[in-house]
């Protein structure tokens, strides 16, 4: 099968080969696109209801191509469906999910009505999601096992859709449309924890912070004593099965194991590019954004290691995103990392542009793209499938 990033992205040539230069990080985002679209067994999670949702997700952001390219996948497992996706994109769009306390995105089965609400939730606004959030999914008939790959794919597709877009900038491709602005949610909606959902008690951080956090789940993590070979071979790092997130991750090996290599080649590959601390730079600042205190607490002190300025990453944690970071360069990877979080689609030449005037080349331009998407995949598993706790020794 063709690349699917470069393939919605249009790019080939000189952009191309040097996403090569990255091969964990290319190989395995197309292994996560097999794991979490096409897996040889997909279960009780049909091929159908990941189409639609991958659909939902491309339209909301407002991805065209990607659109065309998963509404074909959609349309040829049913026409009818793929059509009342495309009326469901429309209502995201333009009003988001919560209307007069009632859902209006889907009328539909609940069970994919409620997997398009948590979409939207994922996409827009993942720092609102609760346990409700998950009780909300198990009341319509969703699975723990499906619950951890349907956050998976979504927030997968915000990281593959903002790489997409970042390559098509820099290789001249992209085609510059209208993008709507979606407004957040202005009502609460009426979901509640059930009974499978875990409500853990936890001391929450009262802003970022430069220690480190614990993390709690919403959903069972798998036991240790139940692990598959399959789930062991996926935490690549053996000792993670002490740790309560990879436990729950491993409920879908498959969509766990390729999105650990893509995160180890995006930021431990020093084939050239950009350095380490820049990299954690633009994992923190997105982090930072989306509301991600366990994230910012983990990648400010690795930027801090890998020999950044630990005043400026400081300035960040306490001030925010304008904070002023010390450099051009430091100045310029912060607003490439913010508008790719805040809308992709908002990343054009006069971002490219100035990285290049700091002094980045093309490698470590498509090292900015990849690490400040990836953290939009990470934070929105963080922060919907469950929540940071403070160690007691730092309360």
């Amino acid at each position: 099968m063709a690349d699917i990033i470069n393939l919605v992205a249009g790019v080939e040539g000189d952009v191309a080969q040097l996403r090569e230069r990255r091969p964990e990080a290319k190989e395995n985002a197309q292994a996560s696109f097999a794991a979490l679209l096409e897996p040889a067994e997909p279960g009780t999670f049909s091929y159908a209801e990941r189409y639609a949702i991958a659909t939902f997700v491309a339209g909301v952001y407002q991805a065209a191509p990607a659109v065309d390219f998963y509404s074909d996948l959609l349309a040829e497992e049913s026409e009818e469906l793929a059509a009342e996706i495309t009326r469901a994109v429309e209502r995201g769009i333009t009003t988001g999910p919560y209307i007069d306390g009632g859902f209006t995105l889907f009328d539909g089965s609940p069970r994919l009505a409620a997997a398009l609400d948590f979409a939207h939730l994922l996409a827009f606004h993942p720092k609102d999601a609760s346990p409700a959030a998950i009780g909300h999914l198990q009341a319509a008939g969703w699975s723990d096992d499906d619950i951890v790959t349907l956050a998976q794919l979504i927030s997968f597709l915000s990281f593959q859709l903002r790489v997409a877009h970042g390559l098509s900038v820099l290789a001249g491709t992209a085609q510059p449309a209208p993008v709507t602005e979606a407004p957040r949610p202005t009502q609460t909606p009426e979901w509640v924890p059930g009974e499978g959902t875990l409500v853990p008690d936890v001391a929450k951080p009262q802003g970022f912070v430069a220690h480190s956090l614990g993390w709690k789940p919403w959903v069972p993590p798998q036991p240790k004593e139940e692990f598959t070979d399959a789930q062991r071979d996926a935490l690549i790092k053996p000792e993670r099965i002490d740790m309560e997130y990879f436990r729950l991750l491993a409920r879908d090996p498959a969509a766990l194991k390729a999105r650990t290599l893509t995160d180890l080649d995006i930021f431990y590959n020093t084939d050239g590019g950009l350095g380490r601390a820049e990299r954690e730079l633009a994992a923190t600042v997105v982090s930072r954004l989306n509301g991600c205190e366990y994230c910012a607490s983990v990648h400010q002190q690795r930027a801090k290691e890998e020999g950044g300025d630990a005043a400026a990453v400081d300035r960040l944690l306490e001030e925010g995103v304008d904070a002023d970071l010390g450099s051009a360069q430091w100045s310029a990877i912060r607003d490439a990392a913010l508008v790719l979080t805040k809308s992709p689609f908002d990343f054009d030449a006069s971002h490219v542009e100035r990285l290049e005037a700091v002094g980045f080349d093309t490698l470590a331009i498509i090292d900015v793209i990849n690490s400040s998407a990836f953290f939009n995949w990470a934070n929105r598993l963080m922060l919907t499938l469950g929540e940071p706790d403070v160690p007691k020794r730092f309360r």
